[in-house]
């Protein structure tokens, strides 16, 4: 139960850091940008797909070495060794690759978006570049449990580019007037310019507050280590290619796709990026819960408990996720306002895409066996599975029903990794998830869900009162579920 409560607490932490950056993001950034391009939607769109391509390449640049960092870096007579070489070796990388995007700058916005575009790509070969290389320093800071300075970092990084992007788009044009303190400097119809450099910004700061993680590498590359790292990591590399394409191919094809020209695409495009924030906020409980269960997961690899915990932390991220899908789509009216009125119409995409993030959180849970048995390569296999499946839904509904297609099709592709990442996982490393009371906790949310739309009155006020009754009813159900364990566990503890 100790250990529970530690790694609650520590995913507490993770999340209320990635919760209030995010927030800095959904209650500035998000609004704010929503409604600058409120007449460029298509602007918002290609925001939307430089950053989709951006993830992308993000898994590639770091090619696994986080996930093998915890592997070979758990002992701490290892740590110092794997650090140095990881390190070193996403240096390497990312120098060479960071150089061939600067010189092809403009062939690879040719392929994008147009090559007039070319600047934004020097942009993000700088963005990428430094934010590769915190990945290790960030690696380090979860595996000896320093959430806190984790947190602080990550707010740092998203407020500073909130300021820069308010000040680049605000201030900025007020000094540059002909009567301003610098007439000229600044550059009208360049905003998005302005967005992307603000991210370079904050990137270039955060690395500079990582420094001290850096001097003290000692810079010894270890071959016979890095190769052993890169056989674990290797298969990893697929794994993050197929969940990126997972997540965010619905970009690239809603852009393709759809029968309208271009500039239709790409407006079409900016009103799904902008729904999809909203369900993006049960990513941020997922994602909270990953960096605080991956190093946990290998630390108590050994125990001989260590299964009948792994399946208590299953539970728990279900029951927890259920009641966080709940409680966005009751409130749904106050969380649109995080995203400009002329963006709303897209907002029916929002239960699909909630659910969809809830079924990635548990095949997180269920993907634990893979690593911890070093057979990344079924990993590998499922998530491309996965990818296959997000594709292959996408071709077929966008042209169907729109966006919406792609909503469906992230839900088909985690609802697949979920069950395979169980099914296979049983065979290789049997957990005894109680995968009858998880279902039931998903069940139960999605079914008061469709009473509340079922019983949906116009007053809003009484809507929210009528919501948060059914909130508190799903509550007391699940209390009454779980009152027996929760005595018993208190009892035992």
């Amino acid at each position: 139960m100790s250990l529970l409560k530690k790694l609650a607490g520590e995913t507490a932490i993770y999340g209320g850091a990635t919760i209030l950056s995010h927030l800095l993001n959904f209650i500035i950034i998000t609004p704010y940008l929503t409604r600058i391009f409120r007449g460029e939607r298509d602007e918002y769109g290609i925001h939307g797909l430089m950053y989709a391509y951006a993830g992308l390449l993000m898994v590639l640049l770091t090619y696994g070495m986080e996930t093998a960092f915890f592997r070979f870096g758990r002992k701490e007579e290892d740590r110092e060794r794997a650090f140095s070489t990881a390190s070193i070796s996403l240096l390497s990388s990312t120098v060479f690759l960071g150089a061939l995007m600067f010189l092809f700058a403009s062939e690879i916005a040719g392929l994008l978006t147009q090559p007039s575009d070319s600047k934004y790509i020097i942009y993000f070969a700088l963005i990428l570049g430094f934010d590769v290389l915190c990945a290790i320093p960030f690696a380090r800071l979860r595996m000896e449990n320093r959430p806190r300075r984790f947190g602080m970092l990550k707010v740092v990084n998203v407020a500073v580019n909130a300021v820069l992007i308010l000040f680049f788009l605000e201030i900025l044009p007020l000094m540059g007037k002909e009567n301003g303190l610098f007439p000229g400097v600044y550059l009208p119809n360049h905003e998005l310019h302005y967005v992307f450099i603000a991210n370079l910004l904050a990137s270039l700061v955060t690395i500079i507050m990582l420094l001290p993680y850096w001097r003290k590498v000692n810079w010894q590359f270890d071959r016979a280590l890095w190769l052993k790292m890169m056989k674990y990591a290797l298969p990893l590399v697929v794994v993050g290619l197929s969940g990126m394409i997972n997540q965010l191919a619905d970009r690239f094809l809603i852009k393709s796709l759809l029968p309208g020209t271009l500039e239709e695409n790409l407006d079409q495009l900016g009103v799904y990026n902008a729904c999809i924030k909203i369900a993006v906020l049960m990513n941020l409980f997922t994602q909270a819960f990953k960096y605080a269960a991956e190093p946990f997961f290998f630390s108590h690899a050994d125990r001989t408990d260590a299964r009948s915990l792994y399946a208590q932390v299953g539970q728990a991220f279900t029951l927890i996720g259920a009641v966080a899908f709940l409680g966005i789509l009751l409130y749904l009216d106050y969380f649109q306002l995080l995203i400009g009125s002329d963006f709303r119409e897209g907002l029916g995409i929002v239960p699909i895409t909630l659910m969809a993030y809830l079924f990635l959180g548990i095949y997180y849970n269920f993907s634990t066996w893979y690593k911890l048995t070093d057979q990344t390569h079924i990993g590998a296999y499922i998530s491309v599975g996965g990818a296959v499946i997000t594709l292959v839904v996408n071709i077929l509904l966008i042209p169907r029903i729109g966006y919406a297609g792609s909503a469906w099709a992230s839900l088909a592709c985690f609802g697949f990794i979920m069950a395979a990442g169980y099914v296979i996982g049983q065979r290789y490393y049997p957990i005894p998830y109680p995968i009858g009371r998880m279902a039931l906790y998903i069940a139960l949310a999605v079914g008061i869900y469709l009473l509340s739309e079922a019983t949906k009155v116009e007053d809003q006020i009484l809507r929210t009162v009528i919501n948060t009754g059914w909130l508190v009813f799903y509550l007391l159900l699940v209390y009454g579920m779980e009152r027996k364990g929760l005595l018993q566990r208190r009892a035992a503890h």
